[in-house]
């Protein structure tokens, strides 16, 4: 991801039961390059996120993130806190 060069995830919890699988997670990263149309930043953030996975003959089928993308661009000065 060149828009967060040190971008990384932290995985906080992987639960798997029968052919789903959800990761609990947390990303991490710089706000270095234009990013959807916002000239960087220079500021990090850090954010969760989940991901649920359906598993069909070994493969992934479906996947459906979440991530609190609203609380980064709050975190990189883009949208103003709410309240």
């Amino acid at each position: 991801m060149m828009h967060y060069p040190d971008f990384h995830i932290t995985l906080e919890d992987l639960i798997a039961e029968e052919d789903k699988v959800v990761a609990r997670f947390t990303a991490h990263g710089t706000h270095q390059g234009d990013f959807q149309g916002i000239p960087p930043t220079g500021k990090s953030f850090t954010a969760p996120g989940m991901t649920y996975y359906r598993i069909v003959n070994g493969k992934i089928a479906e996947d459906h993130p979440i991530f609190d993308q609203l609380g980064m661009l709050q975190q990189l000065g883009v949208v103003p806190p709410l309240g």
